[in-house]
C-alpha cells in the first residue's frame, strides 16, 4: 500500500541501482534516482574503506604501545602514565571507527534490501535531504530529537 508519504523511486533508465526502485521517500521529496543511490552507496563504501584503514592503523599503534609500554626498568611513572593515556586514546579511536563502520555496513545492508530511508523507530520516511547529508542516518529528525532528549 503506497501513500503520498511512501512513494517509491522509479528507475531513471532501464537499470536502477540495486534497491533504488523500491526506496521510500517522504511527501514532497522527489523519488530517488539511480545516480543518487549510486552516489550514496559510493560515499558509504569509500567511508567504510577509510575506516577499515584507520582501524588497522590504530590496532597497529595499540599493539606497539602494549609491546613498548610496559612498566619495566627505565620507565618512570610519568612515562607509564603517558603510554597508558596514549593507548587508551588509540583504543577509543579504534572503537569509534568500528562503531561508524558498523553503521555504514548497516546502511549498505538497508540499501541492498530496499529499507534505506525508513526510520527504524516510527517507520516513516527519514527524508532525502537528511540522508544525503548524513547517509548513515537510521532515524527521522523527530525520532532523533526525541532520542537525544532522553
Amino acid at each position: 500500500m503506497k501513500t503520498s508519504e511512501n512513494k517509491t523511486a522509479a528507475p531513471a533508465s532501464g537499470k536502477a541501482a540495486k534497491g533504488a526502485d523500491i526506496l521510500t521517500v517522504g511527501a514532497g521529496d522527489a523519488p530517488w534516482t539511480a545516480a543518487e543511490i549510486a552516489e550514496i552507496r559510493g560515499e558509504l563504501e569509500s567511508d567504510a574503506e577509510h575506516l577499515r584503514e584507520e582501524m588497522n592503523t590504530a590496532e597497529q599503534e595499540i599493539a606497539g604501545l602494549f609491546r613498548d609500554g610496559g612498566d619495566g626498568a627505565g620507565n618512570d611513572p610519568a612515562d607509564v602514565g603517558s603510554n597508558t593515556l596514549e593507548r587508551d586514546n588509540e583504543m577509543y579511536l579504534a572503537n569509534n571507527a568500528r562503531n561508524m563502520l558498523e553503521q555504514i555496513e548497516h546502511a549498505l545492508s538497508k540499501l541492498n534490501d530496499g529499507t534505506y530511508g525508513v526510520c527504524e523507530s516510527c517507520s516513516k520516511p527519514i527524508g532525502k535531504g537528511r540522508l544525503q547529508a548524513f547517509p548513515r542516518a537510521t532515524l527521522c529528525v523527530s525520532c532523533k530529537e526525541r532520542e537525544e532528549r532522553r
